[in-house]
């Protein structure tokens, strides 16, 4: 099958353009023919006063990703166009090309920007869906949820209504893919239709191999960021007993983790950039993981899925996709999401019992094995890819034909 992928890359690159790299190479590592096409945010930074005022048209319909993507499917004719992020610099633009062209369209969706123009359905601290289910995205746009810019919320919120009227979302994408059944939930429960919105997990590429070893600390990896749980984290292990802390990440609260390293004696430590190698070497020599984010954030968890392959159990916010993956008792432990006191309860407990962690890590492993092997996501991901391509082969309907004629 010959495949073409779009991504628009992020500044600070994250687990959409992780995703996105294992895709690409287990298609090539299967023997698909992949064409890719991206584009990078680093592009703006050299964006002049010209093309930075037209960024929230070309958010919009990018007229420039149209006629370049245009051209690829012209000389490389896929059977199938996968695409995971287009914003900003892509646009939902380019499905309409797939459509002229004939070129069935997969759309993974990494986060809810569907539902809400931040990406998050997380506001001040807490869970915010005030924008679900609406046609305009108005609350969003008040809150200046997007960058805490009014002005940025109204772009997206823009591109979200516009392609909504045009019927992009409904016409011209043959499947989309989520990546567990409660984020489906979420986006049937907004109007995407059930036949087309399929489950896919995120994979781990490459196995690292179990570990044996009983675990001398606690391990977070992750952005560094309020809605990752963060400062649940730090204040828990203010009353942690004995068990040290190691922190792998980057972001806004960096300073704060500082401060609570020094706070701590050194029983919370900070550690630098590392290569996947070395990160899983960290994981394999931690006694669990600790997930606490909190709310809808996230979609899926990279981090804790490769936990699970190092054969290390998860300590998670019993909330949304943290509740799915990791199941009490058998793959970890659940804490109340946000509750500092029960977090380190929940640490105390698992610090002071080695053997029952050892069993929960063999589980996770199991779990691993059964559900996140890059073998088993291949199977999925051509399941996929089949039905968008006999869903291409039915007509669009009339007034989908005439929407296409007026906007190409």
């Amino acid at each position: 099958m010959k495949i073409l992928l779009v991504h628009n890359r992020y500044q600070l690159p994250g687990g959409e353009d992780e995703v996105y790299r294992r895709e690409q190479q287990l298609l090539v590592n299967n023997g698909h023919k992949v064409i890719e096409y991206t584009r990078d945010n680093h592009e703006i930074l050299e964006y002049g006063i010209r093309e930075k005022s037209t960024l929230p048209i070309r958010a919009i319909w990018a007229w420039d990703s149209y006629r370049q993507v245009a051209a690829v499917l012209n000389e490389e004719r896929p059977d199938l166009a996968h695409f995971h992020n287009t914003f900003p610099l892509i646009s939902p633009a380019v499905y309409y090309a797939c459509s002229a062209a004939g070129v069935p369209v997969v759309q993974t969706l990494h986060n809810p920007r569907l539902l809400c123009p931040a990406g998050t359905l997380f506001r001040k601290g807490q869970t915010c869906e005030e924008c679900v289910g609406r046609r305009v995205a108005f609350p969003a746009v008040l809150h200046g949820c997007y960058h805490g810019s009014r002005v940025d919320s109204a772009v997206v919120a823009s591109t979200l209504s516009i392609h909504h009227f045009l019927g992009t979302w409904k016409h011209r994408i043959s499947r989309y893919v989520v990546s567990t059944e409660y984020f489906r939930a979420k986006f049937l429960a907004a109007g995407l239709a059930s036949q087309r919105t399929m489950v896919k997990p995120h994979f781990v590429d490459t196995d690292p191999g179990c570990t044996n070893h009983k675990g001398d600390y606690a391990l977070f990896v992750g952005r560094l960021a309020p809605e990752k749980g963060v400062p649940t984290l730090l204040a828990a292990w203010q009353n942690v007993g004995a068990a040290p802390l190691l922190i792998r990440g980057e972001g806004p609260l960096a300073e704060a983790v500082s401060m609570v390293q020094t706070q701590t004696g050194g029983r919370v430590t900070l550690l630098p950039r590392m290569s996947r190698s070395a990160l899983f070497d960290l994981m394999k020599a931690a006694r669990f993981l600790v997930w606490p984010s909190e709310g809808h954030y996230e979609t899926f968890g990279l981090v804790a899925i490769e936990a699970f392959a190092c054969g290390i159990p998860v300590i998670a916010s019993c909330t949304g996709v943290m509740k799915d993956i990791v199941q009490e008792g058998y793959s970890g432990l659940h804490f109340i999401p946000g509750d500092a006191n029960d977090l380190a309860t929940k640490v105390d407990w698992a610090w002071g019992h080695p053997d029952d962690l050892r069993k929960m890590g063999q589980n996770a492993r199991a779990e691993y094995q059964a559900k996140y092997t890059s073998e088993r996501n291949y199977k999925m991901l051509m399941g996929v890819y089949q039905e968008a391509v006999q869903e291409a082969r039915k007509p669009l309907p009339s007034h989908s034909r005439k929407a296409l004629r007026v906007v190409d």
